[in-house]
Parts: C-alpha cells; structure tokens; sequence
C-alpha cells in the first residue's frame, strides 16, 4: 500500500492506495506544530482506525506547500515507518510539461491537479481547486501546463467579512435558497456562495476565450469545490479526490523499487 500526503495550509490530507483504488483517507490539520513523533503516532492510529496495519504501508510520497511541516512530518514517516518519503518538487517526473517562464513558482499541489486532471479526464482540461485559495490552471492536448489564476479561496473570503466588519458574524459557508438574504447570514451566503459561482463561470469563459477551445473540460476538486460544481454547467466534473490520485500518478511515474 501506498500512502500519499497532500500538506495544504488548512489541512494534510491522507489516502492509502491498494493498488489504483483509495482503501483509506483522513485528514489531519495543518497548523497545529507538531513534532515526528507526534506525526508518526497520529498517522499510526488513523490508519489503525482505518483498519489498516502501519506494517502494510510500503511507500509514502508528499506534496506540500507548507514548508515548515516537512522535517517533522518526514521525520515521523522514517521513525515510525521506515520510509523515506519521495517528494514533489522541481526536478521530478511529473508527465506535464510546464511552459510558463519560471516552472519552479508553480506549486506542488497545482502540479499534481493537473497530472490527475489531465491523465485521467484527458486534455484540454481546466482544472480548479477551491482550497484555501482558489486555483484554475489550464493544461492543453499535448499534455503541457500553460498557466493559471490565483483568487483568494472561499474561507478566506468569509474570514474577511467576519474578521474586517465588527457587526458580521462567522457563519457556515452553504448555498441560501435564496439570492436576496433576508437577514445577515443569508446575506453573507448568498454574496460568498453566489459570487464565488459567478466568478467561477466567467474565468472558464474566459480562459476558454484565450485559448480559442471550446471543448475544454472543466475538473473541480477541494473541499468546497461540490457546493459550486452542483449550482453550474460550466462545470463538467467534481472529483473530490483527485489531488490525492494526482499525487499517486506522480508516484508511479517515479518506478521507486518497494523494499
């Protein structure tokens, strides 16, 4: 089995591979600072909890974007799994080819969004990420990566209301029933929800315009990505794992030979 790990800046999000099939998934959160021992226990008892043995584990790859968890969390996964993991950065087999002027500035978890969007729905492909941020990267036929937009991700823009405006509350983020609120917090779900449909829509458009390809899928993934993907057709397809299967692509294009 294999074990990939997704280090995002609200969460590290786990999945165990047997085979090309997701046996397990978990998620653990990100800014808490913990040391590899700490790692190592907590990855052992998820795992447990998920009936499956630590023993089972053969191999572990990580993305991250947070680098300041890495040398616990690698050190958590030699100490208590004896694994040292493969990591996504620059240099590593990926399968994409990045055309933008400064490869290296392109995120490890965009990367990996793209592998899986790519090799499993087929070029071209928009594909977007409502994580912390909000991310849409293009990748055309041939399998190259060509750019993106970065906005700022749904909870960011929720905090701001209720962190910058004393009288805003925090609020769940969910769709109201209705556009026009008829009080605060509906109000503030329909600005954040409905907003974020209507710039989701219009980036497509817009990126579709740009590359003058009408047939471009569009592949939506993050934890909020459902909530959007539901409420428009612009979109084609919700994958809720598909950074986690992105990330074991790149695995398997790495031919590590498992002790």
């Amino acid at each position: 089995m294999i074990l990939t790990i997704d280090v995002g800046n609200t969460n590290i999000t786990c999945g165990v591979f047997d085979g090309d099939e997701i046996a397990a998934s978990f998620r653990i959160t990100t800014k808490m600072p913990r040391t590899s021992d700490e790692y190592g226990m907590i990855l052992s008892n998820l795992l447990e909890r998920n009936d499956i043995r630590p023993s089972h584990i053969e191999d572990a790859i990580i993305c991250s974007v947070v680098p300041n968890v890495m040398h616990s969390l690698r050190g958590g996964l030699v100490k208590y799994f004896h694994i040292t993991p493969i990591v996504v950065e620059a240099g590593i087999k990926t399968g994409i080819r990045i055309v933008t002027p400064n490869p290296q500035q392109i995120g490890a978890d965009r990367i990996v969004d793209a592998v899986g969007a790519y090799e499993i729905y087929g070029g071209p492909v928009l594909v977007i990420d409502f994580g912390t941020a909000t991310t849409y990267d293009f990748v055309d036929e041939s399998g190259a990566f060509l750019g993106g937009i970065t906005a700022p991700g749904i909870r960011i823009s929720a905090k701001a209301l209720w962190e910058d405006a004393a009288k805003l509350p925090e609020i769940e983020i969910k769709k109201p029933d209705n556009i026009l609120g008829k009080d605060t917090i509906t109000s503030m779900q329909s600005g954040l929800v409905y907003g974020q449909i209507g710039q989701t829509e219009y980036i497509i458009t817009k990126v579709k315009e740009e590359v003058g390809l009408d047939n471009v899928k569009t592949v939506v993934t993050g934890g909020l990505g459902r909530i959007i993907a539901n409420e428009t057709d612009a979109v084609d397809i919700y994958d809720q794992n598909l950074t986690l299967k992105g990330i074991h692509l790149v695995y398997k294009k790495q031919n590590r030979k498992i002790k």
